[in-house]
């Protein structure tokens, strides 16, 4: 629906643009004049031009979130990996296979493999609850913590082709590590990687002790702790995940995410094929073919791309508040333009009686509310534009239960920016037709009189 959406938009700009130049090129009255009425007129232009530009910038970055929401699971995935879940389930979330089921697909047919081991990553998606007792004012006072239980973090991390932010390091074969604890006593503290934007996160709610031995203000590094249930966790590496889904997940011994939070079976099975052509072709040999377990393989660049209904939903949002706003802003630019007509009707007759033609006084008329449009939309543009990089916490879901929450970052593209100046564009078009047209009803002596 997204890509629809944009390739319709594009069709859209291309025509308003072509009609702003058609209008400059076949008016005959100087562009000069039309720039000098609107700076004689300038507080209602000025008013104009501003609503235009709060519209456009609202739009902007509302659209700025759904292209980082695309993004963010566009991104996400390897074109050879191939996704195995229960059969029954539709997501991760709610997946559970045996450990007795998971032995034999190691030995799938199609695998990568590299010293005598196959590339397959056992892993354990789950949701936890995190209170949050030193939340700051105006935050929430608990979070979904996402945890990734893996055996072997190496080989998770070669499957997603996930490295380490420099200074860091995979949390050890058990998985837990002596520290010593705030107030100098020696704990055992629970060993975790995590996303980037999950560390930002959480570094944003700290406890007074937390922040105590904290590295830095604005994130979690290796070194720094958290606290989860009755545990303390030790922060050994951050992923360099920035632009996936995994930069909101926290990963752990599998072993201990088990005990801990009472999940015992496996939710998903990655495993790594050299290409996607034989990962298509292992995705249809374990639907149709393998009978070892009750599973079902899906690519995994497909499974992640699936979880847009949410961008769908917002778009939707989106495109009606678009149109409230445009109603309000076509109204503006109308209420500025008849205004305009009855002020000018003398120069209308004159115009008139030099020659011009009705066409040409409607297209004069017209450009001036274009012209109204284009600064309001450039201006909202460039405003809405500051928003780029911004983070934002959303969830994305196929719409089927399920789904991630995610630490995004907002992306103004030139899609997002296209869909602005469109907007301002329609409007003015739109709320200037009508002026415009009352401008060439009027007959040039009764107008002069």
């Amino acid at each position: 629906m997204t890509d629809i959406f944009l390739r319709n938009l594009g069709w859209i700009t291309a025509v308003l643009v072509l009609t702003t130049v058609g209008l400059l090129l076949l008016a005959r009255i100087p562009l000069r004049y039309n720039i000098r009425n609107l700076r004689v007129r300038w507080i209602p232009t000025t008013l104009t031009a501003l609503a235009f530009t709060a519209v456009i910038a609202l739009l902007t970055v509302m659209l700025a979130f759904v292209s980082g929401m695309v993004r963010l699971t566009q991104m996400t995935g390897h074109p050879g990996n191939v996704l195995i879940i229960d059969e029954s389930s539709n997501d991760e979330a709610f997946s559970n296979i045996a450990a007795s089921d998971v032995g034999d697909l190691v030995n799938l047919p199609g695998l990568v493999r590299e010293g005598g081991r196959s590339w397959v990553s056992m892993e354990t998606y789950l949701v936890v609850n995190q209170l949050l007792p030193h939340a700051r004012a105006g935050r929430p006072n608990r979070r979904f913590l996402q945890i990734r239980g893996v055996d072997d973090v190496r080989m998770t991390a070669l499957v997603h082709e996930l490295g380490l932010q420099p200074g860091g390091d995979w949390f050890s074969s058990a998985g837990v590590r002596e520290i010593v604890g705030p107030n100098g006593q020696t704990i055992t503290a629970i060993e975790a990687v995590l996303g980037e934007g999950i560390a930002r996160e959480m570094a944003r709610d700290r406890s007074p002790e937390e922040l105590a031995q904290a590295k830095s203000p604005e994130t979690l590094l290796p070194g720094d702790i958290f606290f989860l249930g009755d545990r303390t966790w030790y922060v050994c590496g951050l992923l360099q995940s920035a632009g996936t889904t995994f930069d909101s997940e926290v990963w752990v011994k599998r072993s201990l995410a088990a005990s801990i939070f009472g999940k015992n079976t496996y939710t998903t099975v990655v495993a790594r094929t050299p290409d996607a052509k034989t990962a298509k072709q292992l995705c249809d040999y374990i639907n149709t073919q393998y009978k070892k377990a009750a599973v079902r393989a899906l690519l995994e660049k497909e499974y992640f791309t699936s979880l847009q209904e949410t961008n769908q939903q917002l778009l939707v949002a989106i495109s009606f508040v678009a149109v409230i706003l445009a109603v309000g802003g076509v109204f503006g630019v109308m209420n500025t333009m008849f205004a305009a007509v009855s002020q000018r009707t003398a120069d209308i007759g004159v115009l008139r009686l030099l020659g011009f033609s009705r066409w040409q006084i409607l297209g004069s008329f017209l450009l001036e509310s274009l012209l109204i449009a284009l600064v309001g939309g450039v201006l909202g543009c460039a405003l809405g534009s500051l928003s780029h990089g911004w983070t934002a916490n959303s969830i994305v879901s196929s719409g089927q239960g399920g789904g991630k929450f995610v630490v995004l970052r907002l992306v103004v593209d030139a899609g997002t920016l296209a869909a602005g100046m469109t907007l301002a564009l329609a409007m003015g078009a739109v709320g200037g037709l009508a002026p415009a047209w009352r401008a060439t009803r009027l007959r040039p002596l009764e107008a002069l009189t």
